[in-house]
């Protein structure tokens, strides 16, 4: 058997397994046109691996798709999970606000425990109190987040010492955050941090971190991160913070 025998014998073994594919590839003109019987074999291969080679681009192609699908995915699934957190604290805080109303009878110091074991307190002063639960309404029942953010820097101005001020603070940050203004909301939540005894300074710590992350600051952000864990192991923020490192 000469070599060229050989040849196209093995180019038929190669032929009988690529041909389903390959034949939907090579045009039956092409195949059936004149030319050695080699010749024709050749071309069927190069047909085949012609194929492959647009089939792995598609796949990759596809897995890249497939994998910038699952990133945007998991930013959702955390930014869903973040809004249903704010939204968690805005009924903590109205059932807070409500429970107070319903129950004047209770004593001054009996306000000043925190349904929740927090350190939320309360005030004698009505008008202080109104204003205060008027801006948290104006987001919880009139969905009016730029009148609520004007409502809490006027009540910022009007009661400076009030001890509702750590909360103003933080709801703003809130309000800044949801509209990426993290200057803004960097500020707030630096006043809040400063309350140690404030039942928002976790989520509020957690915030600064988060904003440092987003302004591409990682250092920083895992220091915010670390200081929540440290600080309030045990709680929600804390939780969210691992998962943010």
């Amino acid at each position: 058997m000469n070599s060229n025998s050989v040849r196209t014998l093995a180019l038929a073994l190669l032929v009988s397994v690529a041909a389903p594919a390959a034949a939907t590839s090579a045009p039956v003109t092409e195949v059936g046109a004149g030319g050695s019987a080699v010749d024709r074999l050749e071309r069927m291969l190069q047909a085949r691996n012609q194929m492959q080679l647009d089939m792995q681009r598609q796949l990759d192609q596809m897995a890249q798709e497939l994998s910038t699908l699952r990133g945007s995915v998991e930013r959702n699934s955390y930014d869903i999970k973040q809004m249903v957190e704010r939204q968690r604290d805005l009924y903590r805080e109205v059932d807070t606000l409500r429970t107070t109303k319903q129950t004047p009878e209770k004593s001054k110091d009996e306000k000043e425990q925190s349904i929740e074991g927090s350190a939320v307190r309360f005030t004698d002063d009505k008008s202080e109190n109104a204003a205060y639960e008027a801006a948290v309404n104006l987001i919880l029942k009139e969905k009016d987040y730029q009148g609520a953010t004007k409502a809490f820097n006027a009540f910022l101005s009007q009661y400076p010492e009030s001890v509702y001020t750590a909360n103003a603070h933080y709801w703003l940050g809130q309000l800044y955050f949801s509209k990426s203004e993290f200057e803004q909301a960097n500020q707030e939540f630096t006043a809040v941090s400063k309350f140690k005894d404030s039942n928002k300074r976790a989520d509020a710590l957690l915030k600064l971190g988060l904003i440092a992350q987003k302004q591409g600051n990682g250092d920083q952000a895992d220091q915010y991160f670390q200081q929540v864990i440290d600080t309030y192991p045990d709680s929600t923020s804390a939780k969210q913070a691992k998962n943010a490192m």
